[in-house]
């Protein structure tokens, strides 16, 4: 089911140490990181992660969510987290 703006609505299943909640959409700046996998070859099809990081101003929809960690730990380390968003537009189609 999508909304008039195409936005998928979002549920949790189950809870985890932390309760469930919600992040309301924002815009902001900070060094971030993304992962791509890299295929190394082989017959066995072995892959390792690949890492790298810049910053811009990008943005975060609304994300309901819960985990196993303090919220507080969420917030502070928010900037250590792999992140995806359009580079292309990193700061548009936010939701209204």
């Amino acid at each position: 089911m999508t909304t008039q703006q195409g936005v998928i609505p979002q549920r949790i299943e189950g809870q985890g140490a932390a309760p469930a909640h919600t992040h309301m959409a924002q815009e902001h700046e900070h060094d971030h990181y993304h992962i791509s996998h890299h295929h190394r070859g082989g017959l066995m099809g072995e892959w390792e992660h690949r890492t790298y990081w810049h910053t811009h101003d990008h943005h975060h929809r609304e994300l309901a969510h819960s985990h196993d960690y303090s919220q507080q730990d969420e917030e502070i380390h928010h900037g250590k987290e792999a992140h995806t968003h359009d580079h292309a537009a990193p700061v548009e189609a936010m939701p209204s």
